[in-house]
C-alpha cells in the first residue's frame, strides 16, 4: 500500500542521504578509471610497450574496463544475495567498506596485474552498494515518490563522476603544493615521488579509500527495510543457502574467461566460441542463487494451500530478469564502449595538437590532463541533468516509451560527438555535454523500472543480477571496442569505433516492445 499521504519520517531522509552518498561515491569510482588510465597503463606497461607498440595501452585498458565491469556483476549478484539474506542495510556496509579499501590499494599496484585485481575486488562492492541502495529505498518510501527518487539515484552518480573530474583537475594545478604538504608530514621522499609521477593517478586512486567513513553512518542512522524484515519474520529469507553461491563463483568464472580470451593472442574463432561459452556460463551461475531460492520457496507452500500475491510464477521472475538484464546491458554497453572512451580520445587529441605545436612536454602534460578532466566534467554535468530527465520522463509518458526514446536520442548524439568533432573546441565540448545528457539517461530510468518488475523477497538478488548482468555484456564489448580501434587506425580510429558501438541502442528500441509495461508499480 502507497503511504504518500503520511509524513516523510527521519529514518526515510536518513536512508535517502545514505544511499545518495553511497552512490555518489561509486560514480567518484566510476569515474576514476578513465582519468587514470592512460598514465597508469604508461608507467605499469612501460617496458611491454617499447616492444608492443602503444596499442597495447588500447588493449589494456580494455582489459581493466572488462575485468571492473565482470567484478561490478559478479559484487551486484553477491552482495544482492547478501541483502536479501541478512538484510539490506549490513550488506551495504560491507560493500562500501570493500570497494573503498580496495580502490585505495589499486594506488599501491606495482604491475597491470595487480591493479586489475585490487579493482576486481573494489568493484564487488560498488555492484552490490548500487543494487542494495536501490532496493532499500524504493521499500522504505512510498511508491509515489518513485520518479523522485530515481532521479535522485542516477544524479548522485554523476555527480561523483564530476567531482572527481573537478578534483583530477586542481591535484594537478597544485601537485607542487601537495608534494610539500607530504614531505611536511614525513612521507618518505621516494613514497613521494611514486605518488606523484605520471601525473598522480596513485593519489587519485588512493582518495577512494575516503567512502569508507560512510559505513559507519550507515551502520548507526539507517533504518532497515520493514518489507525486509516482514519476510524475515515469515522465514522467507531461510530459504537464501550459502552453499547456493557456487553458481556465482562459477557464473564469475566464466565472464573472466572471455576477458582472458580477449587479452592475451588466441585465433578468432576460438575468441567467438569462448565467448559463448563464457556467457552461457555466466548466465547460468548469476541465475542459479534466484532460481534455487525460487524453487525452495514454492515447495514451502503446502499442497493446495493460498499463495500471495507475492508468489509469483518462477517463469515469469526469470522471464523479467532476461529482460531486465538485457535493457541494463543495451544501457551499460553504450556507455562503457563508447561514451567512456571519450576522456582517452580527448586526451590523445590534445597530444597530438600540442606536439605539433612544438611545446615542452610539460605543456603537453598539462594539457592532456586537462583534456581529459574537462571532458568528464562536461560529460558528468550532462549526465546529471540526463539521469534526472530519465527519471521523469519513465513517470510522464511510460516505462517503455520512454526507453525507446532514450535510445533514439542517445545514437544520435553518439554519432554527433564522435563524427563532428577531430580537435578539442567548444563545439567538442557542447556535444560531449549533449552526449553526457542522452546516455546517461538510461541510469534515471533504470532505478524506478527495475523495482517494479520483482517481489520484495528477491528484490536485491534480482537487481542485481539483472543491472550486473548486463555488465557482463559491456565487458565484452568494452574488449571490442579495443579490437575496432586497431581494425579502424586508417579510417577513423577510437571515434569510428565508439560510433560503431553506439549502434547497440537501436538493439535496445526494438528490443523494449517485449518488455511489461509496469505503469506506477506499487510493489
Amino acid at each position: 500500500m502507497d503511504s504518500s499521504n503520511k509524513a516523510i519520517t527521519r529514518g526515510q531522509y536518513m536512508t535517502l542521504v545514505a544511499a545518495f552518498l553511497g552512490w555518489m561515491f561509486d560514480g567518484f569510482e566510476l569515474g576514476l578509471l578513465p582519468l587514470v588510465a592512460r598514465p597508469a597503463l604508461t608507467e605499469l606497461l612501460a617496458e611491454s610497450v617499447q616492444t608492443k607498440g602503444s596499442s597495447f595501452i588500447d588493449l589494456w585498458e580494455g582489459v581493466w574496463t572488462a575485468g571492473f565491469l565482470v567484478g561490478m556483476s559478479t559484487g551486484g549478484v553477491l552482495f544482492g544475495w547478501l541483502g536479501d539474506r541478512i538484510g539490506r542495510v549490513r550488506a551495504m556496509t560491507f560493500s562500501i567498506a570493500a570497494y573503498s579499501i580496495f580502490s585505495a590499494l589499486c594506488g599501491f599496484a606495482g604491475s597491470a596485474e595487480s591493479f586489475f585485481a585490487y579493482r576486481f575486488i573494489a568493484a564487488l562492492g560498488m555492484g552490490g552498494e548500487w543494487s542494495l541502495g536501490v532496493a532499500l529505498v524504493m521499500e522504505i518510501w512510498p511508491a509515489s515518490k518513485r520518479g523522485l527518487l530515481s532521479a535522485v539515484i542516477g544524479a548522485a552518480a554523476n555527480v561523483g563522476f564530476l567531482l572527481v573530474a573537478m578534483f583530477a583537475l586542481v591535484l594537478h594545478q597544485f601537485i607542487g603544493s601537495t608534494e610539500s604538504l607530504m614531505r611536511n608530514i614525513g612521507i618518505p621522499n621516494d613514497w613521494i615521488e611514486m605518488l606523484i609521477a605520471n601525473q598522480g593517478w596513485r593519489l587519485l586512486m588512493i582518495l577512494g579509500g575516503v567512502p569508507a567513513v560512510l559505513t559507519f553512518f550507515v551502520r548507526l542512522a539507517v533504518p532497515e527495510s520493514e518489507k525486509w524484515q516482514a519476510e524475515h519474520a515469515k522465514g522467507k529469507t531461510s530459504f537464501w543457502l550459502t552453499r547456493d553461491l557456487i553458481g556465482v563463483l562459477v557464473g564469475a568464472m566464466g565472464a573472466l574467461f572471455i576477458v582472458y580470451l580477449w587479452a592475451f593472442d588466441h585465433p578468432l574463432a576460438t575468441r567467438i566460441a569462448g565467448s559463448a561459452l563464457g556467457l552461457g556460463i555466466a548466465l547460468v551461475g548469476y541465475l542459479y542463487p534466484v532460481l534455487r531460492y525460487l524453487q525452495r520457496a514454492h515447495a514451502s507452500i503446502p499442497l493446495g494451500g493460498d499463495v500471495s500475491a507475492d508468489e509469483e510464477p518462477i517463469g515469469r521472475t526469470l522471464r523479467n530478469l532476461i529482460i531486465a538484464a538485457i535493457l541494463s546491458g543495451v544501457a551499460l554497453i553504450g556507455t562503457w564502449a563508447s561514451t567512456q572512451r571519450a576522456p582517452s580520445w580527448s586526451n590523445d587529441l590534445a597530444r597530438d595538437a600540442a606536439i605539433a605545436e612544438g611545446v615542452s612536454a610539460e605543456v603537453v602534460d598539462s594539457r592532456r590532463i586537462a583534456a581529459r578532466a574537462n571532458t568528464q566534467m562536461v560529460i558528468g554535468l550532462g549526465a546529471i541533468v540526463g539521469t534526472i530527465a530519465g527519471a521523469f520522463l519513465g513517470v510522464s509518458i511510460g516505462r517503455r516509451k520512454t526507453y525507446a526514446l532514450l535510445c533514439i536520442t542517445s545514437l544520435g548524439a553518439s554519432a554527433l560527438f564522435f563524427q563532428t568533432n577531430h580537435s578539442i573546441s567548444p563545439w567538442f565540448f557542447a556535444s560531449g555535454f549533449l552526449l553526457g545528457v542522452t546516455t546517461a539517461s538510461f541510469y534515471g530510468w533504470l532505478p524506478l523500472y527495475l523495482p517494479e518488475l520483482f517481489p520484495t523477497r528477491v528484490r536485491a538478488t534480482a537487481q542485481g543480477f539483472s543491472f550486473n548482468f548486463g555488465r557482463i555484456l559491456a565487458a565484452v564489448a568494452a574488449l571490442q571496442t579495443g579490437a575496432l580501434i586497431g581494425l579502424f587506425k586508417e579510417s577513423g580510429g577510437l571515434p569510428t569505433a565508439c560510433t560503431v558501438m553506439s549502434l547497440v541502442y537501436g538493439v535496445g528500441f526494438l528490443f523494449v516492445w517485449l518488455a511489461p509495461e509496469t505503469g506506477d508499480g506499487t510493489t
